[in-house]
């Protein structure tokens, strides 16, 4: 190796010349926080490992030069741009090439990993001979590129099942899950795992040992990517996919498939040809491009509000399911946490949830009884006065929730936050009486807490905007997505919700089959039906929200939602509109001559999307792209559509209104449009 090769310094690319003889090349992308592919970045890569072929090294580590993880992947607003201008094929190929050359040197290669490794990360370490991995928690491998309607295509389908044999290649990439260093150790993908501080030296010690990768692995890559292997487990893959994803909204994980069982048993430039076809066709489909900008949706959410809130203790008062769950949530996300209510049985009942989430989420046994002692029972309040915030999540009843705001407000620290989970009550029926109205606001949670990313910062004229930016950072801190929104009744998510859930409940009453209605929604792309929603929500609760939003929204509630019997709630009773059992409903058959009507897709989505043309008229959010996010993450709405603004537009709002219009004659006002049909905003292509 030629020494003046070392301490070159390019612009995204630095690298050292041991005096061993190898080369240790760190990845510092230029004017960014964290390393991410830019084509630029791939093209000065590309000439340093030309140069390195020239007069190979010892051998070559790649690491990063960044206190923030290895690598993220690929650039996506770059990515965004070669697509809007058609040279998405010129951006695969060039990465695929780089990689290989790679992959080509006369040197052993090693990749030396810390923090997040994704996506073009993971393939750039795919591409090496080995890969040693911290055992720091912030270390993550993964091949998310399904979740963005892609699949790897940087050579990561065509090296990783190699690798590590296709079944543990294809559910990582199928699935987009992230593995921590121990798990990718287990699977092969990984070849040492080691403290952070000896890191180097650890991947230094494996280029210079020579081994090769245990005959095991050597085995299981060769076996299970054979051609009668491939023709076997592709169905059954094909199968499992179809149970979550299906292929009219979901084709990624299906293409996947189809390019390892047809090119799988190909040289590697047969099988990256495959792989770069078919991930530029799925590029330009609507389902990418509606999830890469969903991502972006993530980030600009994660973005509001910075970092600092100021809040240590939080205080919850209602131990009931929305109370307690959120206790437990804030524990388990470090906070200190007090739990009252009334009676003692109630906390004790959150208590074992709680149990149940801590023995469920902290893996380290160890561990569980400190996360579990941030969780205190307070059946007096005792934790109301050193409390840096308050959530109140007691019955939806606005009598109730006032005469606790006076007895809690006095007590509280001068800088403490009063918030309430109320899902419908607007903020103005509230706060009368409260003494700092700028320190009060609503925290809106979705249940299941652990499960559901959404809560809602619900605002009123009072509120500061210190408050909102406090809530925001909380909402971070507790890996949640904050989406400021109006105090008017239902905020956004449950008035977009309410009248499609509304309208499955009046076709029930009607006495269209309850799985006919939910298969219309599912069909559509929602992630459950109506039907088993609102038992899964509980009638009561539903019946509650209903009480308020109804007369807001000039709509009538069916019998179904008006008159809960005791024992009959849904889900939580085991008895609904369904039967449920062991946590899951019992859908009666129907009958094989049903026929469905017609118009019941339409009879379900345009409602909602009727009122969220009404939300983004009245201001309850302040642009489309809140209003998407809110909806997706609270509700759940068909991501691959990009949300309901999204789909307005890609389907077209004057075909969408006429729609509307004819519902309107055949079933009456309900279907009445909403103000704001006629925005421009709503004939924009979204971006």
């Amino acid at each position: 190796m030629a020494a003046n090769f070392d301490g070159l310094r390019f612009s995204h690319w630095q690298t050292e010349l041991r005096s061993d003889g190898i080369v240790v090349l760190s990845f510092d992308r230029q004017g960014a926080s964290v390393n991410a592919f830019s084509q630029d970045a791939l093209i000065e890569l590309g000439d340093v490992l030309e140069r390195l072929a020239i007069e190979p090294p010892k051998g070559l580590l790649i690491r990063s030069a960044k206190a923030a993880g290895f690598i993220a992947g690929a650039d996506l607003k770059e990515f965004q741009e070669f697509d809007r201008k058609g040279t998405v094929t010129d951006a695969i190929r060039r990465g695929q090439m780089v990689f290989q050359k790679l992959a080509e040197l006369p040197c052993p290669t090693v990749a030396a990993i810390h923090g997040h490794c994704m996506g073009g990360g993971t393939e750039i370490s795919l591409a090496c001979r080995y890969r040693v991995a911290s055992n720091d928690p912030s270390t993550r491998i993964g091949l998310p590129e399904v979740k963005l309607g892609i699949f790897p295509g940087w050579g990561g389908s065509a090296r990783l099942p190699r690798l590590v044999g296709a079944p543990a290649a294809m559910d990582m990439m199928l699935t987009g899950r992230t593995l921590s260093a121990s798990a990718a150790r287990a699977i092969g993908l990984v070849d040492k795992v080691t403290d952070k501080a000896v890191l180097e030296d650890a991947a230094i010690a494996l280029l210079q040992s020579g081994q090769s990768r245990p005959f095991k692995q050597r085995f299981t890559g060769w076996i299970s990517n054979t051609w009668i292997a491939r023709q076997i487990l592709a169905p059954q893959m094909s199968k499992q996919v179809a149970r979550k994803a299906p292929k009219a909204h979901y084709p990624a994980p299906y293409a996947l498939i189809n390019v390892w069982q047809n090119a799988g048993g190909k040289g590697i430039q047969g099988r990256l040809d495959a792989e770069r076809k078919a991930v530029v066709k799925l590029a330009s489909t609507p389902t990418a491009r509606n999830l890469v900008r969903i991502f972006f949706l993530t980030e600009r959410l994660k973005g509001l509000g910075g970092k600092e809130h100021g809040i240590n203790h939080v205080h919850v008062v209602g131990a009931g399911v929305m109370g307690g769950d959120i206790a437990a949530w804030s524990a388990y996300k470090g906070f200190e946490v007090t739990l009252q209510d009334r009676e003692q049985r109630f906390i004790d009942g959150a208590m074992t949830r709680a149990n149940e989430l801590f023995a469920k989420k902290v893996k380290d046994e160890s561990k569980r009884p400190a996360v579990a002692a941030r969780l205190k029972s307070d059946l007096n309040g005792d934790g109301v006065p050193s409390a840096d915030l308050v959530i109140e999540a007691i019955i939806e009843n606005p009598e109730a929730k006032r005469e606790l705001y006076q007895s809690v407000e006095p007590r509280l620290k001068p800088d403490a936050l009063l918030t309430t989970n109320t899902s419908s009550i607007p903020l103005i029926e509230l706060r009368e009486h409260i003494q700092r109205p700028a320190q009060f606001a609503g925290l809106h949670y979705f249940n299941p807490v652990a499960l559901m990313p959404l809560v809602e910062i619900i605002r009123h004229d009072g509120m500061s905007a210190g408050t909102e930016k406090r809530l925001a950072a909380f909402c971070k801190a507790i890996d949640k997505f904050p989406v400021p929104v109006a105090g008017t009744p239902g905020f956004l998510v449950n008035r977009v919700l309410f009248p499609y859930m509304l309208e499955a409940a009046t076709a029930y009453a009607e006495g269209i089959p309850a799985p006919v209605i939910d298969k219309a929604a599912v069909r559509f792309g929602m992630p459950m039906g109506p039907i088993e929603l609102l038992d899964t929500v509980g009638l009561d609760v539903a019946a509650g929200v209903g009480q308020e939003l109804a007369p807001f929204l000039g709509l009538s509630v069916p019998d179904a939602l008006g008159n809960v019997e005791q024992g009959k709630r849904g889900k939580k009773d085991g008895q609904g509109l369904y039967k449920w059992e062991h946590g899951k409903p019992v859908k009666p058959e129907v009958a094989k001559d049903y026929q469905a009507p017609s118009d019941l897709e339409d009879r379900l989505i345009l409602p909602l999307l009727n009122e969220a043309v009404a939300c983004l008229h009245d201001g309850v959010v302040s642009d489309a792209d809140l209003l998407d996010a809110g909806v997706i993450f609270g509700t759940g709405f068909a991501p691959f559509r990009g949300g309901p603004i999204a789909h307005i537009r890609a389907t077209g709002a004057d075909a969408l209104l006429e729609k509307l219009k004819a519902l309107q004659i055949r079933y009456g006002d309900r279907f009445s449009p909403r103000p704001g049909w006629d925005s421009p905003e709503l004939r924009e292509p979204t971006a």
